[in-house]
């Protein structure tokens, strides 16, 4: 289809040059001038770019999906916490020393989360600040949060993303 559009718009510039040729002050006779559009019989495409498609109405009406699930640092939930507005974000507090952190670590990193719910890593002994605004006293504790910072619902020894997602709020 491409290269029949082609040879027709080829075709058609062809003739159009052949005929400014001629007007230019060439003399052809007419039987020379007309050999070229009997063979480009072919009607050359509209110049008009062709609309594009419009979504259908289902496209255009779904909803946005729910954001996505993860364990993400602290750091990395600090550099566009915009992006998290929509999901149930949970700050684990959590220390490299503590048996039952590095459990939950190890399994938060392996398992798969839930659409809408984030879990963030926040290091016990690194963020006095965190600790005093939450009332954090001991590592392993959850601190789930609203979009604006704050506190929903705490608690301490969940070990698995289901056992964190049962205990959101």
């Amino acid at each position: 289809m491409r290269r029949a559009r082609w040879s027709a718009t080829t075709a058609a510039g062809l003739v159009t040059m052949l005929a400014l040729a001629g007007c230019a002050g060439a003399e052809e006779s007419e039987e020379a001038m007309a050999t070229p559009t009997e063979q480009a019989a072919t009607p050359a495409p509209s110049a008009e770019p062709e609309p594009a498609p419009e979504p259908a109405p289902s496209e255009a009406a779904e909803p946005a999906a729910a954001p996505a699930g993860g364990y993400v640092s602290q750091a990395e939930f600090e550099s566009d916490t915009s992006q998290y507005a929509s999901s149930d974000v949970v700050l684990f507090f959590n220390a490299s020393w503590c048996p039952t952190c590095r459990v939950a670590d190890a399994n938060f990193q392996e398992e798969t989360f839930p659409a809408g719910l984030t879990v963030v890593s926040v290091d016990f002994d690194d963020n006095r600040d965190l600790k005093v605004q939450y009332g954090v006293t001991v590592q392993h504790t959850f601190v789930q949060v609203d979009a604006s910072g704050n506190e929903v619902a705490k608690w301490t020894g969940s070990n698995t993303v289901d056992e964190v997602a049962q205990q959101v709020v």
